[in-house]
């Protein structure tokens, strides 16, 4: 997470650690007022959303509030946006209306969940007492009930703020659910409670969660016992390292005691890739031969917070023997064959980094970091994927966050070179098309010193790309690549079809629609080269750039795993 947030006046200020704890209220608070100070307790300095009768007055509440309300062209994105800035800040924030508003926000409340992104999703709703024989009201599917028991299936908790008895205990427990388990939770806000005083004075209270002591104790000395017994063991650093702030853990976990380190795709930049024990990104087929070997070839692989999908093992190229592993993750810990429970992640990380470790004498494989080799334009040379991905790594830096939508974009950004943590954002396990504009904003929002780097396929860019309006009308300056291949290349690697391409638009001439922003159309090496030079210089609009591939051409990573395919087959 960045240690910066702002003030009521926009100026950056260290973030507090922790979350701070609400007085005990009194019993002129309202409900809404509640909710609001809750979230600025929990950090929260921003919400992203659109407004509608149902949430109106919230959203009158917000508007006399320290909270910045960031207007989205549609719902959806506007939980993408919450998405990105919670993979940021820690924990994000969307208020929508009812039904037509929540429903919208399904998909990427879905992605949140399945990525470990915690995410607080808003929704007014009818007043409770409005509903009174059951009237047809608008907004409404099937009866009153039908939104949130949909949210229960996507969220770690759910709640409707009906009875200030219970609405103040349940906003506490909601918020305390995103924090623990870094999942979306959902409030339902019924209009008529908006300023519902509270009956009686109340505290928040929190408890803790502990391991059970015994099963700790054995989990660490089965570990220890197999780390120390291995001459080749490495750590595969999955996205929860990030996601509960154990980072700083990890390096020491890895610096004390040589052990080195690989990312998965998910959890890629979760520590600098210039940090001398980091080896790479582990994909399976899909990585770096170099990388693939050096894991496989280990004897005891420690994967710390990583999510086994099949996109982190390569589409199941992966080859790592259980019998050789320690599997550890926020809900489950397995070394070798054996299961653990109630134990902790965080413990479980820092009962390993105070225990008795060898130090690893392995040596690393050799790396050339892509940078290292210059980019030279080939003057008239037709863009190829390969030529554009060295091109962006040249210009990345510590100032900038690389966010990758799905397809071949997110492919080939996994030979980009990150020096910085927490850089790399992408839905690299729910892959859900159209991610990346919106998330972008949200992103900036979080921290406005980082600049978004975008890197979108045409068929992505086409579902979500007018948020680049949200990007002119706040003076965001991400800076867009779409990769255009005139259709979708990943799903023309799996199957060939008409039903594969789309409309051939001039991405180029976005800023034109939106009365703002830079654009670039790409064709040659030359062209890239220039028009990367001027959008980094644009320091005052977004930019984005046309850039033209060949439908056939696909990314060192896909040309690997295709490769790697042709030869199992």
């Amino acid at each position: 997470m960045v240690d910066t947030a702002r003030d009521a006046t926009g100026t950056p200020r260290p973030r507090f650690p922790g979350v701070k704890r609400t007085p005990q209220t009194t019993s002129r608070q309202t409900i809404g007022e509640y909710l609001i100070q809750r979230l600025q307790d929990h950090g929260v300095d921003d919400i992203f959303g659109i407004p509608g009768d149902f949430v109106l007055q919230f959203y009158g509440m917000l508007e006399d509030s320290p909270i910045r309300v960031i207007g989205t062209t549609r719902e959806d994105c506007a939980g993408y946006a919450a998405d990105g800035y919670a993979r940021v800040r820690g924990l994000g924030c969307v208020c929508v209306t009812y039904c037509v508003g929540g429903l919208s926000v399904t998909n990427s409340t879905a992605g949140a969940y399945a990525e470990k992104s915690p995410v607080i999703v808003i929704s007014g709703a009818p007043g409770v007492e409005e509903r009174h024989n059951d009237p047809l009201l608008h907004h409404k599917v099937r009866d009153f009930q039908t939104q949130r028991e949909v949210f229960e299936k996507i969220t770690v908790a759910s709640a409707s703020l009906e009875d200030p008895l219970t609405a103040f205990r349940d906003i506490d427990r909601c918020l305390e659910a995103a924090v623990r388990y870094k999942r979306p939770v959902f409030l339902e806000l019924p209009r008529d409670r908006v300023t519902t005083h509270s009956l009686f004075p109340h505290e928040p209270q929190s408890e803790p969660l502990t391991s059970d002591p015994d099963a700790l104790r054995e989990a660490l000395e089965e570990a220890i016992r197999l780390i120390n017994s291995a001459a080749r063991p490495i750590i595969i650093a999955g996205v929860e390292m990030h996601r509960f702030g154990l980072r700083e853990e990890l390096l020491e976990l890895s610096e004390e005691h040589h052990l080195p380190m690989c990312a998965t795709l998910l959890g890629k930049s979760v520590v600098s890739e210039a940090h001398p024990q980091f080896v790479g990104v582990y994909e399976g087929a899909m990585g770096r031969d170099r990388v693939r070997h050096y894991v496989e070839k280990s004897d005891c692989v420690i994967l710390l917070g990583t999510f086994m999908t099949d996109i982190n093992l390569g589409l199941y190229t992966a080859n790592l023997d259980p019998g050789h592993c320690i599997y550890a993750t926020s809900e489950t810990l397995r070394i070798q064959h054996h299961h653990f429970h109630d134990i902790v992640l965080e413990d479980f990380v820092r009962g390993l980094l105070d225990s008795n470790l060898k130090p690893v004498r392995r040596p690393l494989p050799s790396r050339k970091r892509p940078r290292d080799r210059p980019f030279r334009p080939r003057t008239d040379k037709p863009v190829t994927n390969r030529r554009l991905f060295a091109r962006i790594n040249q210009m990345l830096d510590e100032s900038m966050a690389v966010i990758a939508d799905v397809g071949d974009s997110l492919f080939g950004a996994v030979d980009l070179h990150l020096s910085r943590h927490t850089q790399f954002l992408s839905p690299a396990y729910y892959t859900s098309m159209g991610f990346a504009i919106p998330a972008a904003i949200g992103v900036q929002v979080a921290n406005p010193e980082l600049r978004p780097i975008v890197l979108v396929g045409d068929g992505a860019f086409q579902m979500t790309c007018l948020e680049l309006s949200t990007a002119v009308r706040n003076g965001f300056t991400p800076l867009v690549i779409v990769l255009n291949n005139k259709g979708y290349t990943t799903e023309r690697f799996l199957q060939e079809g008409p039903f594969n391409n789309i409309l051939d638009w001039k991405y180029h001439r976005m800023p034109d629609l939106l009365g703002g922003g830079w654009g670039f159309e790409v064709r040659t090496e030359t062209e890239l080269d220039q028009a990367l030079t001027a959008a980094l210089a644009n320091q005052d609009a977004f930019s984005l750039l046309n850039v033209h591939l060949e439908p056939t051409d696909i990314s060192p990573a896909l040309d690997r795993l295709a490769s790697r395919m042709t030869q199992t087959l």
